[in-house]
């Protein structure tokens, strides 16, 4: 199934524990949260869908008015969000992280079920030249 003896579903790499929250969680919160759980990305679930990621570089961009941390994540969220499914192998979702310049990616079962996130230090962890692929592909300047 997979030519490459290298490829492995993206499955085997993903991190299984995944922190989320609701679209109206304020975004004070969902800092709070990513800073406690020393996590870079939280996924915004609503009904059991992925509607939007929040990341560290969205944290960073959110602003210096206080105000701003009482918005709902909503607000300020990626809302066009690329993911993977957990069949996929890892080299084709590494070239789909370069290509696309994201650093993670949110694993959907075949039903569009959240399963895990796989990030570029999960692929570095077990795929070193899927890793630095894509990592070139996400350093790119356009």
């Amino acid at each position: 199934m997979y030519p490459n003896s290298y490829d492995v579903p993206i499955a085997r790499l993903v991190a299984r524990q995944i922190l989320s929250c609701a679209p109206a969680t304020p975004v004070r919160e969902v800092a709070r949260r990513m800073f406690a759980e020393r996590c870079s990305s939280i996924v915004v679930m609503k009904d059991e869908q992925v509607v939007g990621i929040w990341t560290e570089h969205d944290a960073l961009s959110a602003g210096d008015n206080p105000r701003d941390l009482d918005r709902p994540v909503s607000e300020v969220m990626s809302q066009d969000v690329k993911y993977c499914f957990e069949d996929e192998d890892s080299a084709h979702v590494a070239q789909n992280m370069g290509e696309l310049q994201v650093r993670r990616l949110p694993v959907l079962n075949r039903d569009k079920r959240l399963v895990g996130i796989v990030s570029l230090g999960d692929l570095a962890l077990k795929k070193k030249s899927d890793a630095a692929d894509a990592l070139k592909g996400v350093s790119r300047h356009t």
